[in-house]
């Protein structure tokens, strides 16, 4: 047999699309090519295939080898195709029985002795895999992430020589089962830990309840990040689906599952010297960035203002869609972006406006071109903006014995997602107009209330519509059937900076 087929699949955005590597032997002086838009790493294969062939003992054949990587026009990258690339050439050349290994998909890059070793993508391969009823051939690395998924059948290799025993019926490959994870408590820091800040602390309730977005405004050392922090730990754990959708994004980026990270929440924290790229994910073949790492978890900038303007302003799409579609003139790709967003700044440039130690100095000119780093509507999209101020020094000594623990909160958190669920089968920040219109039903005088408040702070459309959700889950926590007045006053409360706009000054927000 002078031509063979191995099935194996490429890591394209969030696909995983199937490749056919054809290997044809043929007369003709020693050459060994590789087609099919394959990038350095994969041109490299054939020297690690050769070596790793000739050191298990199995014949390297003379001539021409050709191999195709179909579909020609999809670019593959990395070190997967090593693996089905030798099985091809002792497949051709008649060191292993023809059709042996025709239903199955393998993956692994070769060392120079015939070992393998992992993958990028192997959750997403299994999950296209177990569509079409193949199985998989896997590096011990990749088994735990593979079966993950319900119905498909992985077999583990340490080695080629494994894999050839396999295809001879001499030794099969074990099977890896399928794995059911534990769920595994987030063990956080705690929300008993920081002292004072009752009115964040609501907000962090609201926000966790109702999955909304947050800002937190004030001085240094007020606790703005530790609040921050501790949101992880009020979410609910990771349903299955969630769970393998932010397993398959760690996988493509090459993260190794963590059985103790299994159904919890992702929080990212990015630095604000940040690219755009590392935030929203790119490269010649894109990769996921901080945003979709974020996905189905909470991201949380720090120092907001100090962000690049041009990365900031990638945020708007994503906080909206909860996609994020990466375009290169090679390809494109749609990551998913479904993150909650949290976010912290300084009042003005030195961080003291408004502090009751007076410290600041910075002029009213600076101050507002501080916050024009920030764009208007960036700050619309934003469900909450809430002031930390400085606590003072006598709640510092108080007992956490005496203060809420994020287990309470929680449990009051769960409550208003499952009564979100049974409604509407989404949280109330995840509502569209349309949604908000049958679900959210404000009561008469609470219609009244936003409605002056939407005249005398010249609210947009969209922060009328989000101060009505924020107001849904206020009344999702009170365990209430409509929106009362009382809910919307506190919704507009939690919004500080349409207040601070209206008014058009850059007066300390502690004075307003």
């Amino acid at each position: 047999m002078a031509m063979a087929t191995v099935l194996s699949r490429a890591q394209y955005g969030m696909d995983a699309p199937i490749v056919r590597v054809e290997v044809d032997l043929s007369n003709g002086l020693p050459t060994f090519a590789i087609v099919g838009l394959p990038e350095a790493v994969v041109k490299e294969s054939k020297d690690r295939v050769r070596a790793a062939i000739l050191n298990c003992q199995f014949e390297m054949p003379a001539g021409r080898i050709t191999v195709n990587l179909s579909p020609a026009d999809l670019p593959k990258e990395g070190g997967r195709f090593d693996l089905p690339i030798a099985l091809g050439i002792l497949l051709a050349s008649g060191q292993l029985p023809a059709g042996s290994l025709g239903s199955h998909e393998c993956y692994g890059e070769l060392s120079l002795s015939g070992e393998l070793r992992p993958v990028k993508g192997a959750l997403l391969a299994a999950v296209s895999a177990a569509r079409c009823g193949q199985a998989m051939i896997v590096p011990p690395a990749n088994a735990d992430e593979a079966s993950l998924v319900t119905g498909c059948k992985i077999f583990v290799a340490r080695h080629l020589l494994e894999v050839a025993a396999h295809a001879n019926g001499s030794r099969p490959l074990s099977m890896q089962h399928e794995r059911l994870l534990p769920v595994v408590p987030a063990n956080g820091p705690d929300l008993n830990e920081v002292r004072g800040q009752a009115h964040a602390k609501r907000a962090l309730e609201i926000a966790a309840a109702g999955e909304h977005s947050l800002l937190f405004i004030g001085p240094p050392g007020t606790g703005k990040s530790m609040l921050a922090q501790r949101l992880p730990g009020l979410l609910p754990p990771l349903t299955e689906t969630e769970a393998l959708e932010v397993a398959a994004i760690r996988s493509v980026a090459g993260i190794a599952l963590k059985v103790s990270e299994w159904r919890v929440r992702p929080f990212r924290s990015p630095h604000h010297t940040c690219s755009p790229i590392a935030l929203v994910g790119g490269g010649a073949y894109p990769r996921p960035g901080e945003i979709s790492m974020a996905h189905r978890g909470v991201l949380f900038l720090d120092e907001l203002p100090e962000f690049d303007r041009r990365v900031l302003e990638v945020l708007r799409e994503p906080l909206e869609t909860g996609v994020v579609t990466v375009s290169r003139a090679a390809q494109h790709a749609e990551f998913p972006a479904s993150f909650q967003f949290i976010a912290a700044m300084n009042p003005c440039p030195c961080g003291y406006l408004g502090d009751v130690q007076g410290k600041c100095k910075c002029t009213s000119e600076r101050v507002q071109r501080y916050r024009n780093r920030l764009s208007g509507p960036l700050l619309d999209r934003l469900d909450l903006h809430v002031e930390v101020p400085r606590i003072p020094s006598e709640a510092l000594r108080a007992s956490s014995q005496t203060i809420e623990s994020s287990s309470t909160v929680r449990d009051r958190v769960h409550a208003a997602r499952a009564r979100q669920e049974d409604r509407q089968r989404a949280t109330n920040a995840r509502l569209n107009n349309r949604e908000i219109e049958r679900f959210c039903k404000p009561t008469r005088e609470a219609e009244n209330v936003l409605e002056r408040a939407s005249i005398a702070l010249g609210l947009s459309a969209r922060a009328y519509h989000r101060i009505l959700k924020v107001g849904q889950t206020i009344a999702d926590l009170a365990s209430s059937e409509r929106i009362e007045a009382a809910h919307i006053t506190e919704a507009i409360s939690l919004r500080r900076l349409d207040r601070t706009r209206a008014m058009g000054s850059a007066t300390p927000l502690a004075m307003q």
